[in-house]
């Protein structure tokens, strides 16, 4: 995983500096550039972290899901997720949002930490166990984590009332 996160890292750091007209044949210390860059993101993210928002999981829209929640955090950013249940079980989730590198590797980590959970189980992740599961966020960034936790329990509820809706009963009732 250490050579992928790091071809991964590299590539997001050449990306990143080219966008902002920093480019390998007009500056001479590119590379060193791109090493700063680098060393940066990993003095500010774990490698989960890193991983989970330069090569996200389960990143795209469901057809015709059983659930869908939508979600604009404080900061502005917004999250969507996807769920396909099969017998009160998540056997797919998606996402997407339009936030920074954190909002996508939180919004990968809860759909990831929810497939193949029970309704009920995946409606209890909540933001600390997003934030274990990434091995942390900066403070400024665990807004994220709660982001992507009260996403996925409003595509659950979704879920849950359009099974309702379809003459379904849960066979339990979702969140403490």
């Amino acid at each position: 995983m250490i050579d992928g996160l790091e071809s991964s890292l590299r590539k997001w750091a050449g990306e990143t500096l080219e966008g902002m007209g920093i480019s390998g044949e007009r500056i001479a210390n590119f590379a060193e550039l791109e090493e700063r860059l680098m060393a940066n993101m990993r003095a500010t993210y774990s490698d989960t972290a890193i991983d989970f928002s330069l090569n996200p999981r389960n990143m795209g829209k469901l057809e015709s899901p059983d659930g869908f929640g939508r979600v604009t955090g404080p900061c502005g950013d917004t999250m969507e997720i996807y769920l396909k249940a099969e017998n009160g079980s998540i056997i797919d989730a998606r996402f997407i949002t339009d936030g920074c590198v954190t909002s996508i590797a939180a919004g990968s980590m809860v759909t990831e930490l929810a497939r193949g959970k029970s309704l009920v189980e995946a409606g209890k992740i909540s933001q600390g166990e997003v934030l274990q599961a990434l091995e942390g966020l900066p403070e400024e960034s665990e807004h994220c984590a709660l982001l992507a936790a009260d996403t996925l329990k409003e595509a659950i509820k979704n879920c849950l009332d359009s099974k309702r809706g379809r003459g379904e009963r849960p066979s339990k009732e979702l969140f403490v």
